[in-house]
């Protein structure tokens, strides 16, 4: 009987350290997961952080390049005006005329660029696109028509720049 009580305490150590070793295997193959996981975040977290700042400099380079680009469309007119100002000679209607020019010269531009003008005298009122400043009683216009356009208004597509300030009829 000697002999089988040392059996069975040779078996009961060879099945307790078996449980021991494949917790330890088990540990060792969670921890080389969790390095691996925490290795991919933190590759993807510095991914991310360039992305990031190639956006930002790439918005701040879009920024720039527009303003170049609409800067180099208007500095003719900006020419043109100091022609007209530092020209002793001309006469009131040459500047007159020099004037119209510009502001044909502008208008194209911004035309160009898909900027659309709006606010005439006759149009239907409408609070989205005009802010009607005054008001008057006048029976040759229909109600609620612009009578009087004191700014034109702006506006890119329906994106209204500036509203267009005007006098109200009826």
């Amino acid at each position: 009987m000697a002999k089988k009580e040392k059996d069975i305490k040779t078996e009961s150590t060879e099945t307790a350290q078996v449980p021991v070793d494949e917790s330890a295997q088990k540990l060792e193959n969670l921890q080389a997961e969790y390095d691996s996981l925490n290795d991919k975040y933190m590759r993807i977290l510095a991914e991310y952080d360039n992305f990031r700042k190639r956006s930002q400099k790439d918005i701040e380079a879009r920024v720039s390049y527009t303003k170049t680009d609409i800067l180099s469309k208007i500095l003719p007119v900006i020419d043109n005006f100091e022609r007209a100002a530092f020209n002793a000679e001309a006469d009131f209607d040459g500047y007159k005329k020099g004037i119209e020019m510009t502001v044909t010269q502008f208008i194209e531009i911004l035309t160009g660029m898909g900027v659309e003008a709006f606010g005439a005298v006759g149009e239907a009122f409408d609070p989205n696109f005009h802010n009607g400043v005054m008001h008057i009683e006048d029976d040759s216009f229909d109600e609620n028509v612009i009578a009087d356009v004191f700014m034109k208004g702006y506006k890119i597509g329906d994106k209204v720049i500036r509203p267009a300030t005007v006098k109200v009829a009826n």
